[in-house]
Formats: structure tokens, C-alpha cells, sequence
């Protein structure tokens, strides 16, 4: 018997049952989230990647194959993931990056998790099989539920396979750095992203602006005269760091806070230590506010906030929905898991 049948089998097994089932695989975003309880379902068996054709820029990989494995072959042929997952350790798998739908430092510029992918194989709540979309970019009919899936933290169903578009490494990249006040900065990036620079990353860290410039060769020296500043000689470095949260700011005691807002945000109206990513559109913050003024602040702004790591089972963790959304909600988990058995309460409590 297959992995994906095993797991069929217990799924059907707990939905008859009525039994809540955590979904996990590598564990590395065992963090995120709202804590819940079940019986764990194990997907690490899930491993390996079905198709890859370097020519047709599209990987069909298991939803258990690490991460690292997939980069690595991508690497291979000159190809990456352009939405720049985060892994959050070493055990990190193809199936929790898509299911918790983040994205690294290059998301504005090059698209967000869900905008890669193409398809998906899932086994729903009454231990269903099903497929949606394929291996192409092309107009269908009907929904789009292989990208719904994408940040739904495993409440609807248990992914299988994942297809996914892929990029060609660039041909030429660099990191800059500026020594900046808060305004200038804010100001520079604003500027930048309305011209057409190859930006692939722009984050201010609260002293310095840092830039990251990829693309054709010529386009990159271009960028670089243009916008001058100091490179940074170890330019991958910062940028994996900040991808994967490790040192400075994101080590610092304290909650740490993702906030979403529109770029043209010039601060926020909470106090706090913060770092501006994406241009401006990731704010994190580390605040001793509470939980109620962070997500009044972000809604006030238009957007909308996480407590992404707490040093506390605190139970606020994602902003509260308004009323017709969280009905939306509800009717989806109730149409792709009815008995409520995938990661109940993983998102809010009623989920």
C-alpha cells in the first residue's frame, strides 16, 4: 500500500470517528498558528518528485519532500522558486511551505507563494481523493482551489502532490546597502518601486536601507549607478537571515508581530521596535502592546496582522474576521472537511 493510501485509510477512519487530526510533516511551523489538539496524521512518507521537465519551468513534487531537495535539484539547472519560501529549519517539506502560504524578501517583486501554483492532489475531509488544476498556466472555469489551499494551514484538506511554476536563477545579482534615516528610506523605496529596476529585495532594518538587485547583467549595473550606496559583500547572507528570522532584530525578546499593510505606509501607529520588508508592505514589530491594539492598528491601515511566534500560548493570534468573511470560512471548511477533523482551531476557533 502507497503512503497517499495509508493516509487515505486514516482519514476515512478518523472521519468516521470524528477525530481531530494534526496534520504534520517536518514540524519546522509547528509554531505557527493557534496550538490545537489530535492524533497526529504523519505526511513525511510523501517523498519525491513526480515530474520535472527543466524546459517547461513546472515541478510536480509529493507534499512530504523536503524543501532543501527541491531547491537543489531546481539549482541544478539554473531554476529556483521564485516566491523564496522560508524554510525554518532543515526538516522543512514542500507541503507545509505551500500550506502555510509564506513567502521570502523577493514576494513584491516576484509573486507570492500562491501566484506558483498550478495544481494539487488532496484527500478532503471524507477521505476523498481529488485533483485540481495541472502542470500549465491557463484560463479554466470554475474555482481555483489548488491556490485555495495555499495558507490554509491544513483546515481543509491533506495535500498530496503540489505543481508548481518555477524561475530561472538570474543571470547577474548584488546587494547594496545606504545608511538611511526612517523618512529617507521610506522615501527611496517608495521612488524605486514605481521606476522598472530589477529589485528582488528591499528592506530597512532601522539604520540601513538594503537593496538587492537581479536580473540580466546590464540591467543590474545600471540599477546599481543609479541608486549607489555600499555593496554588501556578503549580500546572500543578509538575505537568508532575514528570510529564515535568524539574529538582530528577530532575536530580541519579546512577541513577534507580522503585519501586512499597503506599502505607502509611513509608520505605524503602534510603538515598538519594527523592520520594514517587501518594500514597506511586511512591517515586523515587536511590541508590548496588546494583542487588541495591534490588530485595530492594522485595520485602521487596511491591513491585517499575525502574532507570528509568541513566547506565551497566546490564543489571538490571527486578526479577528469580520462577520461575512468568517461565514465564507465557515461553509469552506464545512465543504472540503464537514466532520471538522483537519487542524480544528489551527486558524480561529470556530475553524
Amino acid at each position: 500500500m502507497t503512503a497517499a493510501a495509508e493516509l487515505v485509510d486514516q482519514v476515512r477512519a478518523a472521519a468516521a470517528r470524528v477525530t481531530p487530526l494534526i496534520i504534520r510533516a517536518g514540524g519546522s511551523k509547528d509554531f505557527l498558528g493557534r496550538q490545537t489538539m489530535g492524533s497526529t496524521l504523519d505526511t513525511s512518507g510523501l517523498r519525491g518528485i513526480v515530474h520535472y521537465e527543466p524546459t517547461e519551468l513546472v515541478i510536480t513534487a509529493r507534499a512530504g519532500t523536503p524543501l532543501v531537495d527541491i531547491e537543489t535539484t531546481l539549482a541544478e539547472h539554473g531554476q529556483m522558486l521564485g516566491f523564496e519560501p522560508p524554510h525554518f529549519g532543515p526538516t522543512a517539506t514542500l507541503g507545509g511551505t505551500i500550506a502555510c502560504g509564506l513567502s521570502g524578501p523577493a514576494r513584491p517583486f516576484r509573486g507570492s507563494a500562491r501566484d506558483f501554483v498550478l495544481g494539487t492532489k488532496l484527500i478532503n475531509g471524507m477521505g476523498e481523493r481529488l485533483n485540481f488544476g495541472g502542470e500549465v498556466m491557463k484560463n479554466v472555469a470554475g474555482y481555483d482551489v489548488s491556490r485555495l489551499m495555499c495558507g490554509a494551514y491544513g483546515t481543509l484538506g491533506v495535500l498530496l502532490e503540489v505543481s508548481l511554476k518555477v524561475l530561472p536563477r538570474p543571470a547577474s545579482e548584488i546587494s547594496l546597502t545606504l545608511e538611511l534615516n526612517h523618512d529617507d528610506a521610506f522615501t527611496r523605496m517608495s521612488e524605486w518601486q514605481r521606476d522598472p529596476l530589477p529589485l528582488s529585495g528591499l528592506c530597512y532594518d532601522g539604520d540601513r536601507l538594503h537593496v538587492r538587485l537581479s536580473g540580466a547583467e546590464q540591467a543590474v549595473s545600471a540599477a546599481r549607478r543609479r541608486i549607489g550606496g555600499d555593496v554588501e559583500i556578503d549580500g546572500a547572507t543578509f538575505w537568508e537571515r532575514l528570510r529564515e528570522q535568524r539574529g538582530g532584530f528577530f532575536e530580541s525578546s519579546g512577541d513577534l508581530w507580522r503585519l501586512s499593510v499597503p506599502s505607502t505606509t509611513r509608520t505605524l501607529p503602534v510603538t515598538g521596535k519594527q523592520l520594514m520588508d517587501w518594500g514597506g508592505a511586511l512591517r515586523w514589530l515587536k511590541t508590548s502592546q496588546d494583542a487588541d491594539h495591534v490588530f485595530a492598528a492594522a485595520r485602521t491601515l487596511g491591513g491585517h496582522a499575525t502574532r507570528f511566534r509568541s513566547t506565551s500560548d497566546a490564543p489571538q493570534v490571527f486578526q479577528p474576521l469580520p462577520a461575512p468573511l468568517l461565514a465564507l470560512h465557515r461553509k469552506l471548511k464545512h465543504a472540503f472537511d464537514p466532520h471538522g477533523i483537519f487542524n480544528p482551531g489551527r486558524l480561529y476557533p470556530e475553524l
